[in-house]
């Protein structure tokens, strides 16, 4: 092993922009990942050779309490408006703490570039959601350059109150070109349209494509859906554990325009594929947790008879 590789900082703590605190990840081809403790938050994810695989608005704020804008912000205790909170809940604009004596995780031990984070009620929190919890996240850049999220969620009430919550990992992946993207695996499967109150279809395309605002939660999905990038020749493979349901969203011209810390033209560059749980919120007596894992692998996929064969990606391994 050269000399190099042997002092390779695998995990890195330090300040980012406007001095909030982060956490470097790095693995030895060059692959790397940024977490934000602000939101626990991941805000990069680079293969080998430096290529972005998440989008992150030029506009995005790092002003707590706002939000940051793409990366994977983390929806808990509420998905979108979907109850009393604030839009997507509290977990994205706190202060994660790191978690150095977290209880075992059933991962590969060989994985050396890993954070756990940890988000516990406040005062202030359980005054808009009366409850105790305890939130571990951890967050794993593999050798080969894999992303895993793998969140546990546990009810500390000591009244003996359960609580339910719905969740999503808000996954903003950087693409090429909108139009020229396919979500394959969510074919045939029944979905609720945000955007027509939502009213319950069935998708009838053999993939998902890109042409105007999208904005649905699907229902039942698989535990593997992949997003084709036909520019970059590159597949990104999502597979997921605990989390039923797939939010895809792009927001298009008009709505763009809408969102202030978003620029104008830039949905034609992100598209947000997310593992969620929302149709069927969680519920936990006290004591009880709910585990909810996300794993992302981006690999080269090639042409074949003029389109991308995804079936390669989704049915292997």
């Amino acid at each position: 092993m050269s000399r190099a590789h042997r002092e390779l900082v695998y995990v890195d703590r330090c300040r980012g922009i406007n001095g909030l605190e982060k956490v470097v990840l790095r693995e030895v081809r060059g692959c790397s990942a940024e977490v934000y403790l602000y939101g626990g938050h991941v805000t990069s994810w680079k293969n080998e050779h430096g290529e972005e695989l998440l989008f992150l608005s030029s506009k995005a704020n790092f002003n707590p309490p706002k939000a940051i804008r793409g990366g994977i912000p983390i929806c808990f205790p509420q998905f979108s408006n979907l109850g009393p909170l604030e839009s997507h809940g509290f977990a994205r604009n706190r202060f994660w703490i790191i978690d150095n004596d977290p209880p075992a995780f059933t991962t590969n031990s060989s994985n050396k570039a890993f954070v756990d984070l940890i988000l516990k009620h406040s005062d202030e929190d359980v005054k808009i959601w009366p409850h105790r919890y305890e939130y571990r996240l951890r967050i794993t850049l593999g050798p080969g350059g894999d992303l895993m999220l793998t969140s546990r969620i546990r009810n500390m009430n000591t009244d003996g109150k359960p609580f339910s919550f719905t969740f999503a990992y808000h996954t903003y992946f950087a693409v090429t070109d909108i139009s020229e993207v396919r979500v394959e695996g969510l074919e045939t499967l029944d979905y609720l349209d945000n955007l027509k109150n939502r009213e319950r279809f069935t998708e009838q395309g053999d993939a998902i494509t890109f042409e105007s605002e999208i904005d649905r939660v699907y229902l039942s999905t698989p535990t593997k859906i992949a997003i084709l990038d036909h520019e970059r020749k590159r597949t990104v493979v999502l597979r997921k554990d605990g989390l039923p349901d797939a939010v895809v969203w792009n927001p298009w011209d008009k709505r763009a325009k809408a969102i202030p810390d978003f620029g104008d033209d830039e949905y034609k560059h992100m598209l947000c594929v997310e593992a969620a749980c929302i149709e069927k919120p969680i519920t936990l007596k006290p004591g009880e947790e709910w585990k909810g894992k996300l794993e992302l692998s981006a690999v080269p996929s090639s042409y074949c008879s003029g389109q991308l064969d995804p079936q390669r990606a989704l049915h292997s391994g």
